[in-house]
């Protein structure tokens, strides 16, 4: 019996030898559609530098990647944090950064968990394939870093940072969630700055000019017609007399803002597809006698790792473990398709006992996010083995009341609070641009409470907004017409 690898050592020769073997069971077996590979190996501290750079491979200088460097290379050096064994880019060809203090095992699971897995879910699922163009993004972060240092070197790197750090306070609210972006394209970007100072100033100065003669004739004229959801887009095209260099600042946060939307709603199911991808594809290495029992042992060693879920009680508990919900998910959905319960018959009646588990998982990474797949695919077993129940914390109310146990309604509801918890409202307030003001140039947003919520910090955010739209008044009301914060 010949192994691929036999002891801690890897080379590169051989991480090219198992990365092939590794890409046939995966595409040739397994029949996953994923970009062309590409495998760099990385030190501690170029993994440090990418944790502090949101794991992109190539970014603008920010007094923030600074911090977050110097705070994750301390905890490291003490031995307070550990590392992760890879980070993974979505882009065209995909590329997978891995230690190099990784035994050869170690190389093998995360070459399956993210040249597999992640990629895998890169080009299937409809976020990535509809919000990002994995195809332009690295030219156009090389594009930002060297735009952002040009501004620095011309206007002082002080005066940028502080500007930067309000686009990037605002930057969840740089997205668009309904509206398609345009797909990047570095040409056009280079194209259109050329013609940018000659044509906004012109065509703000007219919107205003409009809008002031509109309102002597038509009271009731508004602008926005509809509310506009991205704050940084309607700033970036609508501030009045703000300096180009500033409006692509703007520009250029809410390009990677837009690029990294999907990642933030499927968490769950992006380590979960790789977790299980992984898990499938070293076992079966093992199963063709391609890897020793002790290679197998140290894998399933850090498998247990990754999916290990802390009790809610535990000194180590941070919240549901992704990693270990979504892999525990897949894995049932395999569990249904092939040996289903009666009770899985009456929960999933599509697809229980359909012996096609790889069809239904595709189907579930190609349509999903993590706040539907959770609806869809919770399984009471799933709820059971994480010991899960719903405790409801009413806002008018001082005592916390267990509202879903284990039964029938419990499970639907346990399913349905726990589907909401990865809803963007939960986590991001639901703010509009709502009116601009054409005699004062005043902006007016209103805040969408969800679930009666209140905005908190309403007064540090309207500062933040304040600052994009060059220092002209700003206003944050709710709903019923209240005035949250003004300036």
């Amino acid at each position: 019996m010949e192994y691929l690898w036999d002891g801690p050592n890897w080379s590169f020769p051989l991480l090219e030898k198992v990365s092939a073997v590794i890409e046939d069971i995966g595409v040739n077996e397994m029949g996953m559609n994923i970009y062309p590979n590409q495998i760099e190996i990385i030190t501690s501290e170029q993994m440090l530098d990418a944790y502090s750079s949101v794991g992109m491979p190539v970014m603008y200088n920010h007094w923030s990647f600074g911090k977050s460097f110097s705070r994750d290379k301390h905890g490291y050096d003490k031995g307070m944090q550990g590392l992760a064994y890879e980070t993974v880019i979505n882009s065209n060809p995909c590329i997978s950064y891995l230690m190099e203090d990784n035994t050869m095992t170690m190389q093998a699971l995360v070459i399956a968990h993210a040249g597999i897995g992640h990629n895998l879910f890169f080009k299937s699922n409809h976020l990535f394939q509809t919000w990002t163009d994995a195809s332009s993004i690295v030219d156009y972060l090389v594009f930002a870093r060297g735009y952002i240092s040009k501004c620095e070197e011309i206007y002082g790197y002080k005066v940028v940072e502080e500007f930067l750090d309000s686009c990037h306070s605002l930057q969840r609210y740089g997205v668009n969630r309904y509206k398609k972006p345009g797909k990047l394209s570095i040409a056009k970007e280079k194209e259109r700055q050329k013609f940018r100072d000659e044509m906004n100033h012109s065509e703000i100065n007219e919107l205003y000019d409009s809008l002031i003669k509109k309102k002597d004739k038509i009271i009731n004229e508004n602008f926005p017609q509809e509310p506009e959801e991205n704050i940084l887009y309607f700033c970036e095209k609508h501030s009045p007399d703000l300096s180009e260099w500033k409006r692509e600042c703007i520009r250029i946060i809410r390009k990677i803002s837009q690029y990294l939307y999907p990642q933030i709603q499927t968490k769950v199911m992006n380590e979960g597809c790789a977790t299980y991808m992984h898990y499938n594809i070293i076992n079966r290495l093992h199963e063709k006698g391609l890897m020793t029992d002790g290679s197998m042992i140290e894998f399933l060693t850090s498998h247990t790792n990754v999916v290990m879920q802390p009790d809610f009680d535990s000194k180590y508990y941070n919240g549901i473990n992704p990693y270990a919900l979504g892999f525990a998910m897949m894995r049932d959905i395999e569990r249904i398709c092939k040996k289903p319960t009666d009770e899985d018959k009456k929960w999933f009646p599509d697809f229980s006992g359909c012996n096609d588990h790889l069809n239904v998982l595709r189907h579930a990474w190609i349509n999903y996010r993590d706040e539907s797949f959770i609806r869809q695919f919770l399984s009471p077993k799933v709820i059971r083995d994480f010991k899960l129940f719903h405790v409801r914390d009413d806002l008018g109310s001082s005592d916390l009341k267990v509202s879903a146990i284990h039964n029938d309604n419990g499970f639907q509801d346990i399913r349905n609070a726990l589907g909401d918890s990865y809803e963007m409202d939960e986590y991001t307030p639901h703010i509009e641009v709502t009116k601009l003001d054409p005699q004062t140039r005043g902006l007016h947003l209103t805040y969408i409470p969800y679930r009666g919520r209140s905005l908190k910090n309403a007064y540090g955010m309207n500062r933040k907004i304040k600052k994009l739209w060059n220092d002209y008044p700003t206003t944050i009301w709710d709903s019923r017409g209240n005035c949250l914060a003004t300036g």
